[in-house]
């Protein structure tokens, strides 16, 4: 009777929780069907007025009651006098304004990119300045081609371009950096990687061992060329390297365009360096961090970060309580374990 029991009390808590997942599902794909798409929003903050909210502080608790008192006099008339000289000369300061782009290797993050880039347009012009702090191995050629294009858009409009490698940005991630009209990097950040590279298993011998058939069928002599599943033949491969030779070229080219300077020979060759040899190569302009770089700007000038958010609805926040629901659930029956068992 005590096993009956404690099973009996297990299958409840089991069910419970089975239930209470499915019910979250349901509701998820509920208001997926019925809720409206949303979209993100653009937010706005003022870097420079929180590394001068950072001086502040420090100056409290740094400086006697007098030195605070003349320096606030010495900021008074010093911002009376930039405001005149702006007023004599009908010119405003330039702003620099900051973009953050962190991607893995599909560069989803591109769809916010583009709606941070277009927000900037419409306000920016030759006098301000973009940063943009790229952090990327690199991934799909089509993907960063896009992020590329999206940067080429500040180029375009003739807005002075500066992109930022605080830790990588190779392969597609220098294909992002090389649009800038100045690259700076921090001493150790990871780039270049000027190459393509595509692999893939193939599983053909392992379906003959268990008499598996495989069928492929194509339109196009090269509709496809390798396969997983199928036999690869040699005319397969050459076209295969053909294809990504020709990817390597147009990369080649692409990198020429901007920083046409390069010894592409040299550089294009598929590896990477640290920021202190892609100097020397001319890879970038500049060793210096990002932080540095905000820090000088925010003395001189408005420096305003730039964050596309996109807003979730209803359907993504519940599936991804199911999610964690699910993840609670497999851990609560792990404890609970088998009755009888103990």
């Amino acid at each position: 009777m005590e096993f009956l029991y404690e099973y009996g009390l297990f299958l409840a808590k089991a069910i419970t929780l089975v239930l209470a997942v499915v019910a979250i599902l349901v509701a998820a794909a509920i208001a997926n069907r019925s809720g409206k798409s949303q979209k993100g929003s653009l937010k706005i903050h003022d870097l420079s007025d929180k590394l001068h909210h950072y001086e502040q502080q420090l100056d409290h608790e740094l400086l006697s009651e007098a030195q605070l008192k003349a320096k606030g006099k010495a900021l008074k008339a010093e911002e009376k006098a930039k405001q005149k000289a702006q007023k004599d000369s009908s010119e405003r300061d330039g702003r620099l304004f900051v973009i953050d782009f962190k991607a893995g290797i599909d560069a989803a993050e591109v769809s916010n990119l583009r709606e941070e880039i277009s927000a900037l347009l419409t306000v920016a012009n030759a006098q301000d300045e973009v940063l943009v702090r790229v952090e990327s191995g690199g991934g799909m050629v089509h993907a960063y081609g896009l992020a590329s294009s999206q940067l080429d858009r500040i180029r375009q409009a003739e807005i002075p371009l500066t992109i930022a490698v605080d830790k990588v940005a190779a392969s597609g991630g220098y294909m992002m950096a090389c649009v800038a009209n100045q690259v700076i990097a921090a001493p150790f950040a990871i780039v270049g990687s000027i190459g393509v590279i595509a692999q893939l298993p193939n599983f053909s011998k392992v379906l003959k061992k268990n008499d598996i058939e495989f069928e492929q069928h194509t339109a196009g002599e090269f509709k496809r060329t390798l396969t997983v599943f199928g036999e690869n033949t040699d005319e397969a491969r050459e076209k295969f390297r053909e294809e990504l030779e020709k990817t390597h070229e147009l990369f080649k080219g692409f990198v020429a365009n901007y920083r046409p300077s390069l010894d592409l020979a040299k550089v294009a060759t598929g590896e990477h360096w640290f920021g202190q040899q892609a100097l020397e190569l001319g890879l970038v302009d500049k060793l210096q961090t990002s932080d540095d770089y905000l820090m000088v700007a925010a003395k001189e000038r408005q420096v305003l970060q730039l964050q596309y958010v996109e807003k979730k609805n209803l359907a993504k926040r519940l599936g991804r309580g199911a999610e964690a629901m699910v993840e609670r659930a497999s851990l609560k029956l792990a404890e609970l374990g088998m009755p009888g068992k103990r």
